[in-house]
């Protein structure tokens, strides 16, 4: 009986154990995924280059390409030589073991400074 509990025990321990490193590989990717979606985004605020020509469908597609999903996006198109920053949030959803699911958010800047494209 007593090796029974104590197998159990350490089962939901693992378990435990497993989902909390599920939620940091989750939290890490969507840190990851936003990150990669600001950068991506802020030099399409200046000029429409690349084959989204759209900030936000540039962060989007960066989003996904990540395994995350925009929520949002601050990528207001600006052709001034004035500095800019572009600010989105994205979303993962976490598939637990024994924690109810989750879905995790991040967020993340990036300024992008068109003046110093004549710089070099």
């Amino acid at each position: 009986m007593l090796v029974a509990a104590l197998l159990l025990v350490g089962s939901v321990l693992a378990l435990l154990i497993a989902d909390v490193a599920r939620l940091t590989t989750t939290r890490s990717r969507a840190t990851v995924a936003a990150d990669a979606a600001a950068l991506g985004a802020a030099p399409l605020t200046f000029y429409p280059f690349g084959p989204e020509r759209d900030p936000t469908a540039a962060a989007r597609n960066l989003a996904a390409a990540n395994g995350a999903e925009l929520v949002e996006c601050v990528c207001v198109v600006d052709r001034s030589w004035a500095s800019r920053e572009v600010v989105v949030v994205v979303a993962v959803d976490a598939d637990l073991l024994l924690i109810p699911d989750r879905r995790l958010q991040a967020a993340a800047a990036a300024e992008f400074r068109p003046v110093l494209l004549g710089s070099g």
